[in-house]
């Protein structure tokens, strides 16, 4: 035998805490990616609830109800959420959208559109 050569099933003297740097970055790539794939639930959720809130919006507002419309899309849709109500000529536009993390730059919204009834006004 070699005497650079180690006794089997003895790891290098070099190699000692290998598995437990590659463990420890494994675990960190896992959190990340965990962190990452409910964030992206989380913002899919907000996108649908802001959806449905612009829903509502327009088709209480194409009734008549804008001001119900407004306190049902804002009970709707997720919390420091921004309600709009648009009217161009006989049509409404309803867009909700919020901040998911006030720190980074990324907004979700809803739009929703829709055309007034006849015989009431927004």
């Amino acid at each position: 035998m070699f005497p650079s050569m180690p006794a089997a099933g003895c790891p290098p003297a070099g190699d000692r805490g290998a598995v437990t740097v590659e463990a420890a970055l494994a675990l960190c790539a896992l959190t990340v990616f965990l962190t990452m794939a409910v964030g992206a639930v989380a913002a899919a959720g907000a996108a649908v609830r802001c959806t449905d809130a612009a829903r509502e919006l327009v088709r209480l507002a194409a009734r008549g109800e804008a001001d119900r419309g407004r306190t049902v899309a804002a009970d709707l849709a997720p919390a420091g959420s921004a309600v709009q109500l648009d009217q161009t000529g006989d049509l409404l536009t309803g867009v909700v959208s919020v901040r998911l993390v006030p720190l980074l730059p990324i907004t979700v919204s809803g739009r929703s559109v829709g055309a007034v009834e006849p015989g009431s006004a927004p």
